[in-house]
């Protein structure tokens, strides 16, 4: 259950301002929410599966200590990465205005493509490196799904008014703090 919920935390607000976020929100704004969610599920699922399963073997052959300070100084670089921002190239938004043949398909389809290499697929292969693999693949996909979701939902009922400077920071600090506890720990 641990791995379940330090993986739902840390994805959920590692995929706050992320760019998958900004395209579930361009898909939803054109889209029926259920099939966009649907398809965020899936890709997620199966992303994150992969994953778990470099975390876990990366976890099972290198040292602890050595994987506690590459974990730490990897929460450190999401964090600036997550100052830095992540933008929804025109490419990305174009695609995800033109799909229409089966929204579904689209949705799964683009998100799995942009979360390979993404910052939510590397802070999951770095958590299955100290948790259990299971309970870091379902926390990391329903985080987030969830934050996809709220994204969505926030959007739809606040529209452009979103902080999203303040959004940054928080999620930057939030990673720079998991940095710095994991660094800690390993010393």
């Amino acid at each position: 259950m641990d791995a379940f919920w330090i993986s739902l935390a840390v994805i959920f607000v590692a995929e706050l301002g992320d760019k998958s976020q900004l395209m579930a929100l361009t898909f939803a704004t054109r889209f029926r929410t259920l099939p966009v969610l649907a398809g965020i599920t899936i890709a997620t699922t199966v992303v994150h599966l992969l994953s778990v399963a470099l975390g876990g073997f990366l976890g099972d052959t290198l040292p602890t200590t050595a994987i506690s300070i590459a974990a730490g100084v990897a929460f450190l670089g999401f964090a600036l990465w997550t100052l830095r921002g992540d933008e929804l190239t025109a490419a990305e938004a174009s695609k995800a205005q033109r799909a229409t043949r089966s929204v579904l398909l689209a949705v799964t389809g683009a998100f799995f493509l942009s979360e390979l290499g993404d910052k939510t697929m590397l802070a999951t292969i770095t958590l299955a490196t100290q948790h259990g693999w299971l309970g870091t693949w379902i926390g990391s996909t329903v985080g987030m799904v969830a934050a996809d979701a709220l994204a969505i939902l926030v959007g739809r009922l606040l529209g452009t008014h979103l902080p999203e400077k303040w959004i940054k920071y928080g999620a930057s600090a939030a990673f720079a703090v998991f940095g710095l506890i994991l660094i800690a720990e390993a010393i």
